[in-house]
């Protein structure tokens, strides 16, 4: 998706407008799970396996393999239907989540899904 140019009072013409929007069509690489956070919090977690398009320069892989996690209750629910397999269409946000571990510190960047359907079910199970 592109930024739009919006003009808006005060802000002078050729104002950019940012814009957050994910809209992928894959297929789901093992079973959704879902996790209890310490808060009491649940979300479902996956992955999106998408095959790559346009010019991929010297890059050699075909496919990106993409975590998403659902939090609003009615995602959840949908997302704890799909199995291995599946092709879903999902949309959301890109979001970068910050949170402990033994370790330390850590971060990682997800699709925050907002929307999701089955568009095909696995032929196995």
């Amino acid at each position: 998706m592109s930024a739009q140019i919006k003009e808006r009072a005060g802000d002078g013409p050729g104002t950019v407008e940012s814009v957050n929007e994910v809209r992928l069509v894959g297929r789901i690489s093992a079973a959704p799970e879902e996790r209890v956070l310490p808060s009491g919090d649940s979300v479902w977690l996956f992955r999106v396996v998408v095959g790559r398009t346009g010019d991929r320069g010297r890059s050699r892989q075909t496919v990106d393999a993409l975590e998403c996690a659902a939090w609003s209750g009615r995602v959840r629910r949908s997302v704890a239907g799909w199995r291995e397999g599946d092709v879903v269409e999902v949309t959301g946000a890109l979001r970068r989540r910050f949170f402990q571990t033994a370790g330390g510190a850590a971060s990682r960047v997800e699709v925050e899904v907002t929307g999701g359907r089955v568009i095909r079910r696995s032929e196995s199970g």
